[in-house]
């Protein structure tokens, strides 16, 4: 069953040409088994995601309406349940719930929904039907120590706390406690009215190879100093990040940190976030660190995390490596940031029984840096901080261009040394950057001025990258 996909959500928010053509067709079976993007301006793609999901189909299905009944429905379509609390019982694998079009109230918490490999669990919004919405409560909804679950086609809003929060139980030494966790889909926003601590429209803890594909984040949080970003990960380890937008939010973007490591970041749109579009890295607390830390050998705040393709436009930074080691930053489109466009800081730092290692051997290459020179005045366009290893930093490729005073484009790099191979000065030829289209033109500098060893797979549209592929998010 074809649906379209929603992504606006609330008060509509600005958003390109280049977010509108990754609008895609999302693809929902009637079974509810797989979801799929397929770009409208070509056949052509590169935007399939595996996930465990695939090709799966539940063998039941349980119903919730608004109107349906606790304690005289049966969960099926003519007699549906009027709550997923309801409808959560005694969830055995290969069971999906369908929540049919209405307004749920928010604040429940949902512990150990286990699928298996052959038969997840689902959750989502009925096919063929507006989102349901999940309105308030603390968390919008609360998973502690999920396994195999798919949750898709939800909107979660106006939550005190988080959006949906998806834990291990605070048994932090288990790397099995929340595993295989697929996100699609969703439209999660206005939330953290009332927090009693950082809430993010998304929030993940110990959770482990997890996927986000296809849904919105916006005003998470309450401004960059509310802490609250779109998607949070702690201790995660092994998660694609791909085709979403985010906009508006508090601190940032993305972030994950404290311990984590194998992330891809990949194939999104973000505007104006805050403070850093992308932390990769960040600061935490020594009890929350996913594994646990370890006196045998220095830890990390994260390893291994590649945002790639993305397009960014306004925010402070488009990202931080922030303790974050062999992490990489490239095939990026980034529009005026306000302050510096990368930063590398190390804000975890070797104290008492543990050391850290500094943020180190990242790489930043075969970007569009698109700026005004008036708003990068710091003196570093990429800003450096204590602690770190610059020397062991790879910069190459990148094309800098400061489009109110081109002649001064040449990047302020301080410690990093220099950008090889970069092109400076030399307008990228957007199809129209004002009206926020940051594809090339044809007769672009950029275009096939990229380095095949390190091209993803995928631009900002699902589109393979050409052979010799462009620079920035778009192929």
């Amino acid at each position: 069953m074809g649906l379209s996909p929603r992504h606006e959500f609330g008060t509509p928010l600005s958003a390109s040409r280049a977010f509108a053509a990754l609008s895609a067709v999302v693809v929902l079976s009637v079974a509810c088994s797989e979801t799929t993007a397929v770009s409208r301006a070509t056949t052509e793609s590169c935007a399939v995601v595996s996930t465990f999901a695939e090709n799966k189909a539940p063998d039941r299905i349980r119903h919730v309406a608004s109107d349906g009944s606790d304690s005289a429905g049966d969960g099926s379509a003519t007699r549906p349940f009027q709550s997923l609390a309801r409808a959560a019982h005694n969830l055995s694998p290969g069971t999906a719930i369908y929540l049919h079009a209405g307004t749920y109230a928010g604040g429940l918490s949902l512990s150990d929904i286990r699928g298996t490999v052959a038969s997840p669990i689902w959750i989502a919004g009925a096919p063929g039907e507006s989102r349901p919405i999940i309105q308030g409560g603390g968390d919008g909804l609360h998973f502690v120590r999920p396994r195999y679950l798919v949750i898709q086609d939800l909107e979660i809003r106006d939550a005190a706390s988080n959006g949906i929060n998806i834990d291990d139980g605070d048994d932090v030494g288990n790397a099995d406690a929340a595993r295989f966790v697929v996100l699609r889909g969703l439209a999660i926003h206005d939330t953290g009215v009332r927090p009693s601590g950082i809430a993010d429209c998304l929030k993940l803890a110990g959770v482990n190879d997890v996927t986000v594909l296809h849904s919105t984040f916006g005003r998470c949080g309450n401004a960059p100093g509310s802490g609250a970003v779109g998607v949070n990960g702690v201790g995660v380890h092994r998660a694609t990040i791909a085709f979403n937008r985010f906009a508006a939010n508090g601190y940032g973007a993305l972030q994950f940190k404290g311990g984590s490591d194998e992330i891809d970041i990949v194939s999104n749109f973000v505007q104006d976030a805050g403070w850093r579009g992308v932390n990769m890295g960040g600061s935490t607390g020594v009890a929350f660190f996913r594994p646990p830390l370890t006196t045998s050998r220095p830890n990390y705040e994260a390893a291994r995390v590649r945002t790639k393709a993305n397009v960014f436009v306004g925010g402070e930074a488009a990202a931080a490596f922030a303790g974050c080691v062999e992490c990489e930053f490239s095939y990026n489109t980034v529009v005026n940031p306000s302050k510096w466009v990368v930063r590398v800081l190390q804000e975890t730092t070797t104290a008492g029984q543990y050391a850290f290692a500094p943020a180190s051997a990242g790489r930043i290459a075969n970007n569009i840096f698109y700026f005004r020179r008036s708003d990068l005045s710091s003196g570093e366009d990429i800003n450096v901080g204590a602690g770190t290893d610059p020397a062991s930093f790879s910069l190459t490729g990148n094309l800098w261009y400061a489009y109110d005073a081109p002649r001064q484009s040449g990047p302020r790099l301080g410690r990093l040394g220099s950008d090889s191979a970069s092109i400076v000065g030399v307008d990228p030829a957007f199809v129209n950057a004002e009206a926020g289209d940051f594809h090339l033109r044809r007769n672009s500098v950029a275009v096939g001025a990229g380095d095949l060893r390190v091209t993803p797979r995928a631009d900002l549209e699902g589109k393979c990258y050409d052979t010799p592929s462009s620079l920035g998010a778009f192929r």
